[in-house]
């Protein structure tokens, strides 16, 4: 792999790891067009922990705090912010499902579930989702509400992007606003929950296949996560911003197009399912 194809895929994980349009999507038909082929597990890895990287910097306060009292209350005499004891306990409740669901079904993810058929189905089905959500939903509740059943529910749709073309945080955000919260409440909790299981599975991931790395891939994997970490950090400045402003149909718009693109593409043989 050269420096610029990884310079390329890093820069795509981060335009794509935190909107609703699915990082795992992109990276696979990126793989199927270009020279650099699949980059294997252990770069993919590395790469989702570099995005990883831009959400623990950005919401470093917000993770501190919320850690940190979590800790505290186990403490006999402490007595941390209950709402932060709260949030700890609920991302912990809404990490359960993609962990266990992962691991369950985790043959049937790395193979059957890649077919790019599915990837594209799931790229308009659940675009057009988002766009019904985010016309219908009451956009009222504030983080503060997240209840118990709220925040296992916002966890088995974040499992829902298990099947690439999902989209981890477009799962997460398009069942937030069905549930009633605002843009910006969903797309907090979408960064947040996202913390344990990409770190978690990025780890692991790269643990399983470290014995692919050769020496030659040492400096472009380096290369790719930190374009992946800068990219990532500025899209989520730019995410958030927007979203407190500005409806979701830009990205509706934009899942249902790459769906039918890659229908095309399959269709003339351009892109195979596998």
């Amino acid at each position: 792999m050269s420096l610029f194809e990884a310079i390329l895929l890093g820069l795509l994980q981060g335009l794509t790891e935190f909107l609703p349009i699915s990082s795992s999507a992109h990276l696979r038909i990126a793989g199927e067009l270009t020279a650099a082929g699949d980059p294997g597990a252990a770069f993919t890895a590395v790469i989702q922990i570099g995005t990883e990287a831009a959400v623990l910097i950005y919401f470093r306060k917000d993770i501190w705090r919320i850690a940190s009292a979590w800790l505290a209350s186990f403490a006999p005499r402490a007595r941390p912010e209950k709402s932060d004891v709260r949030m700890g306990w609920l991302i912990i409740l809404g990490t359960l499902p993609i962990a266990v669901l992962g691991l369950l079904f985790k043959d049937l993810i790395e193979a059957d579930l890649r077919n790019l058929y599915i990837t594209a189905t799931v790229l308009i089905v659940f675009g057009l989702l988002l766009g019904v959500a985010d016309r219908v939903g009451r956009k009222q509740r504030t983080l503060d509400k997240l209840s118990w059943g709220h925040g296992l529910a916002l966890g088995f749709a974040q499992a829902m992007a298990l099947i690439p073309g999902v989209s981890r945080s477009g799962g997460t955000i398009t069942a937030g606003l069905l549930l009633g919260y605002t843009r910006e409440a969903a797309a907090r909790y979408s960064f947040l929950l996202a913390v344990p299981a990409v770190l978690a599975s990025g780890f692991y991931e790269l643990y399983r296949y470290w014995h692919e790395f050769s020496a030659d891939m040492a400096m472009p994997t380096i290369v790719a996560a930190v374009t992946a970490f800068v990219s990532g950090y500025v899209v989520i400045i730019g995410f958030l911003k927007l979203v407190s402003t500005r409806s979701y149909l830009v990205f509706v718009i934009y899942r249902v197009l790459l769906g039918g693109a890659i229908f095309a593409l399959l269709a003339t043989g351009t892109l195979s399912p596998l």
